[in-house]
């Protein structure tokens, strides 16, 4: 019998040709085991209703396939609650998009380049509220060559209308969030420059008003580099901006502990003390090795939890990890349907309100496992992907690190090479017997 071997699917992420060096993603469509788009419209009732157990599972065997990955995440980051109907998504969504609207409106009378179609990429104001004049200001952005300090190819313009008698600033607030712009700018040309996606002008300026709203409405967290990498994919795979931004929103809610950083600790701390826990525990040995090279703490795991794998895995196969992930994750009790008054940013996952009452079939399997333990705090899946990165190269390591360098340079010889499949039946495996051991002791 003949079958499928499967698509690949990097034409839908079409990178430039001149970027010969990128890795290929492994993830293929596969008939029967994809998400597919028949498959997916069947899930849904007459009303609206979504079936989402059988359809976390398909994800968690095969992913999504990619015409549909943007609505399937919609309800995967839960933007949406399988329980409401059709007529009731049409009326958040679009009571969100007039939401997102007035946000970016607030945000374009302080700062006339949000929704110009224009990136700054240079300091519009100093630290004390003065404007700052001929701030450089991306017009026609070529991702690959990045800002530079002259106009010579014909991509910066300086940009001083209204900056000369412009008064100085007093708000904080407006202060702290100007002085973010530029570096959003400089991020945003630095995300994916590989892909044609980006070769767009409008395409870039969509990812730096998204950012540059979100860093108003979440001033707690404001913008932190990375944030643009978890913000990349959602713009690419949702035509509409305000769509985009919730999406990106949702996931920051689970996220955004990882932003908050001082001067005493960083925001992904506990997740790496968490792994270092994990690992004494599941391969001692390791965990000793690491320990006398001064590695207790972890910290080269940093970039991992950081930006979700993003530098770990090609662009097509981070996302099919993502939704992956999510699938495995799902809780429904951690997503309800927005409310017209419940549209406001910066609340971490704990804080979302309970939905309706779930059987463990709503669950995903990694929340199941949990559910049967009794686990009151469980920790997110991505601790236990690292973990199982670590263990998949714990020979490796024990073997050839003789210092911090050499177990940074092994975790980077991955990059490109892993296997979100692998890498997500890894994870499962690790959080049982990690269950077991902490059920025993």
């Amino acid at each position: 019998m003949w079958r499928d071997p499967g698509l690949p699917t990097d034409s839908f992420y079409e990178v430039r040709a001149e970027c010969n060096d990128v890795p290929k993603t492994n993830f293929k469509i596969k008939n029967g085991k994809t998400l597919s788009q028949r498959r997916w419209q069947a899930a849904f009732s007459s009303e609206g209703y979504l079936d989402i157990g059988p359809t976390l599972a398909r994800i968690h065997r095969g992913g999504v396939h990619p015409s549909i990955r943007g609505e399937v995440w919609e309800f995967l980051l839960g933007c949406f609650d399988p329980g409401s109907t059709f007529e009731e998504r049409d009326q958040i969504r679009q009571r969100r998009r007039v939401q997102y609207a007035r946000w970016k409106e607030e945000c374009r009378e302080m700062d006339s380049h949000v929704g110009s179609g224009k990136i700054i990429t240079a300091p519009i104001i100093t630290d004390d509220g003065q404007p700052i004049q001929d701030p450089l200001v991306l017009l026609q952005a070529v991702p690959n060559q990045g800002a530079q300090a002259s106009g010579s190819n014909g991509n910066l313009s300086s940009n001083n209308s209204h900056v000369d008698t412009a008064p100085p600033i007093t708000d904080k607030k407006i202060i702290q969030w100007k002085l973010t712009l530029h570096q959003i700018g400089l991020d945003v040309l630095r995300t994916d420059r590989t892909l044609v996606f980006y070769e767009k002008q409008e395409n870039l300026s969509k990812l730096w008003d998204i950012l540059a709203v979100y860093a108003w409405i979440d001033k707690d967290v404001g913008y932190c580099q990375g944030m643009s990498d978890i913000c990349s994919p959602m713009i690419i795979i949702l035509d509409n901006e305000a769509d985009s931004f919730f999406c990106f929103e949702r996931l920051m809610r689970r996220l955004r502990g990882n932003f908050r950083c001082t001067n005493q600790s960083v925001g992904v701390e506990s997740q790496l003390q968490s792994l270092a826990e994990i690992t004494q525990v599941l391969d001692p040995k390791l965990h000793q090795h690491l320990e006398t090279l001064g590695g207790g703490d972890y910290l080269f795991a940093f970039r991992m939890f950081m930006v979700l794998f993003r530098r770990e895995f090609s662009f097509g196969d981070s996302l099919f990890l993502w939704e992956m992930m999510w699938a495995l994750e799902y809780d429904p009790d951690f997503f309800s349907v927005y409310e017209a008054q419940d549209v406001g940013v910066g609340n971490d996952k704990k804080d979302g309100s309970k939905g309706k009452v779930k059987s463990t079939r709503q669950l995903g399997k990694y929340e199941r496992e949990n559910m049967r333990s009794k686990i009151d705090a469980p920790l997110p899946i991505t601790v236990f992907l690292v973990a199982s990165v670590l263990k998949d190269k714990s020979a490796k390591l024990l073997q050839e690190a003789r210092g911090l360098d050499d177990v940074v340079k092994i975790l980077n010889d991955i990059t490109g090479n892993l296997d979100a499949k692998k890498a997500c039946s890894g994870a499962l495996k690790l959080h049982k017997k990690y269950l077991k051991k902490a059920k025993k002791s």
